[in-house]
């Protein structure tokens, strides 16, 4: 922590950007450990993203994702067209791989595997600090509440708390 920054201001704007994009802690002492994904972990990935890739070329004869902010569009429409309902959590959760990959090639951000008091997951991690989206649930939580989901507006807010985080840190 850089000095001149109240640890209070750092860790009330880390406690936000948890509840906008992560698992809630019920420890706030414990940290998470982040590791690279495994050959294990980068398939199960794969796998994810082509239920979305599949969905998305049966509707829309997509031919493929290209992982990048081209392919907002597509998974907004899956999304608006209600491809899959809220209770197919498993294939929502696809989703938000297949957005955590638009995150992360638009953003300082790299797919980890995290562990923390809830298990192990794949996680989106914001440089080499202990900052974490947890893409799998960004869109799936959302939908699940019958919230409107505008992947272009996830993508600004996320882009802003990064940078609002950033400069806390520094």
């Amino acid at each position: 922590m850089h000095r001149g920054i109240p640890l209070m201001t750092v860790l009330l704007t880390m406690g936000v950007i948890g509840l906008l994009f992560a698992k809630p802690k019920r420890n706030s002492d414990a940290y998470p450990q982040f590791a690279d994904l495994s050959q294990q972990n980068a398939a199960r990935l794969d796998q994810q993203r082509t239920v979305v890739a599949d969905a998305a070329k049966q509707r829309y004869r997509t031919a493929s994702l290209t992982r990048t902010k081209a392919d907002l569009s597509v998974l907004q429409k899956l999304i608006d067209d209600e491809a899959f309902s809220k209770s197919q959590t498993y294939q929502l959760q696809c989703l938000g791989v297949a957005f955590g990959d638009v995150l992360a090639s638009e953003l300082p951000l790299r797919w980890v595997m995290i562990t923390d008091e809830y298990g192990t997951d794949p996680t989106l991690r914001f440089k080499k600090t202990s900052m974490s989206i947890n893409a799998l649930t960004l869109i799936s939580k959302r939908i699940e509440r019958e919230e409107a989901v505008s992947l272009s507006d996830l993508l600004s807010t996320t882009r802003q708390r990064l940078s609002e985080f950033e400069k806390q840190v520094r």
